[in-house]
């Protein structure tokens, strides 16, 4: 059986919020997003994807999600997402 990959993501909408998040499946979390799906991002669409992390496991992915959270979008957040961007 076959692990199951995850990716990062970050999205953000028109007045610059970001949200990250992690997926399976991030082009169709982001329809999710985009359609009202979640509770948090639905006040704020449209979102776009600007950012996806290569693919890791669901352990790896967490630790991602984790560390870029708690940057808070700060200065310290684009180091990172260059250091972790998928290809």
């Amino acid at each position: 059986m076959e692990a199951k990959s995850y990716q990062v993501y970050v999205i953000q909408n028109e007045s610059g919020r970001r949200y990250i998040g992690l997926s399976e499946n991030v082009e169709r979390r982001l329809c999710d997003h985009n359609e009202g799906k979640s509770n948090y991002t639905s006040k704020y669409r449209p979102w776009r994807l600007i950012w996806t992390s290569h693919q890791l496991s669901l352990t790896d992915a967490r630790k991602l999600e984790n560390l870029l959270k708690r940057q808070k979008g700060g200065a310290g957040l684009s180091p990172l997402l260059e250091k972790h961007r998928g290809s």
